[in-house]
């Protein structure tokens, strides 16, 4: 198959590029026009095509996008303020879905995020829990998935196109092994550690990038929504303590339970919808929905993503860990040197 992945220069990306090419697919790879491709292995892979394009603007997005079997989405912004995460995200997918209606290219993995699910009931995540229909009371990240979501939806809709919507965990490997699940940064290396018990829906990154492979070339995969973890899912607790046998330092954490944080956040949160009219940019730390879906006590399947990919996470737990802290290259693609010219450079 021919693939378009955009964000293919990004975390995720560059083991779903390495991926593709491992399994012997050709790879149209969208990076940002000011990344440095030199830094990623594949980078000069022949069956690679290198295409700088920035996605907030239509043009050359056709272009790359014609010709393609199917288009794997992966492009997002995750930081910065609202505006920048929606420009980066949900202008982004607009104009990528515009592009392929021209190009008339209809098969899209879209990868979404457990961010969209609504974590205010039940006790298990898994494709059929609801949607978030507060997003206005959870963080700009949320906001903006849910709206990428409603577009790829109406792009399903309106043009019959062959959509999977992939919705991964929490995404870890190496350099990025801390995460947010664990707490809230304060300042420099200083953490706050919420709780300790609850379950944490990690998918290892390799584990992730074959899910993602897997969907684009399953056509059983075609209008499914997929959960994407891994099967050996830690608590806060034992994933820190594993952490801690491996790397030499982990940031310093202030310990603080669960329901103080909850009360800590419904002041904020209420002083500031009652006194301030909303307009305080609350920390996700302050936001109670938010509290809910990173830190409320869930368990989560992968049971469909399973079956309907015929996959299984390759690594487990401790092995993804030991991979991450080793000094072993792990987006080695065992191909010839000779690279293609890339477009749009």
């Amino acid at each position: 198959m021919k693939l378009l992945i955009t964000g293919a220069s990004g975390f995720l990306g560059q083991y779903v590029v390495a991926e593709a090419l491992r399994r012997g697919h050709k790879v149209r790879a969208v990076v940002r026009p000011s990344s440095n491709e030199k830094r990623i292995p594949w980078h000069n892979d022949p069956n690679v095509e290198l295409i700088r394009i920035d996605l907030r603007r239509k043009d050359g997005i056709a272009d790359a996008v014609r010709g393609v079997d199917a288009v794997l989405h992966l492009a997002a912004v995750k930081d910065g303020d609202f505006y920048s995460r929606f420009a980066g995200t949900v202008i982004a997918t607009e104009n990528l879905l515009d592009a392929m209606i021209e190009a008339n290219v209809f098969r899209l993995v879209d990868i979404s995020s457990f961010s969209v699910y609504n974590y205010s009931s039940g006790k298990t995540i898994t494709e059929d829990t609801p949607l978030e229909d507060h997003p206005l009371e959870r963080d700009e990240y949320a906001q903006v998935k849910l709206l990428q979501e409603e577009l790829v939806r109406e792009f399903e809709l309106n043009y019959g196109a062959l959509v999977t919507y992939i919705r991964p965990g929490m995404i870890y490997g190496r350099d990025c092994l801390w995460n947010t699940i664990l707490g809230a940064k304060l300042i420099g290396n200083l953490w706050l550690k919420v709780g300790g018990h609850a379950q944490m829906p990690l998918t290892y990154i390799e584990n992730c990038a074959d899910a993602i492979i897997s969907a684009a070339e399953r056509e059983e995969a075609i209008g499914q929504t997929l959960n994407i973890v891994d099967d050996d899912l830690p608590t806060q607790k034992v994933y820190a303590e594993k952490l801690a046998q491996r790397l030499d330092s982990l940031p310093r954490t202030i310990p603080v339970s669960l329901w103080f944080l909850y009360l800590l956040a419904w002041i904020f949160w209420t002083y500031n919808q009652r006194v301030l009219k909303g307009q305080a940019r609350l920390p996700g730390i302050f936001i109670p929905r938010a509290i809910d879906a990173r830190f409320k006590p869930f368990r989560y399947s992968n049971a469909r993503a399973k079956k309907v990919l015929n996959w299984s996470p390759r690594y487990s737990l401790d092995t993804a860990l030991d991979r991450s802290c080793s000094n072993a290259e792990l987006l080695e693609v065992p191909v010839p040197t000779p690279s293609l010219q890339p477009l749009g450079g």
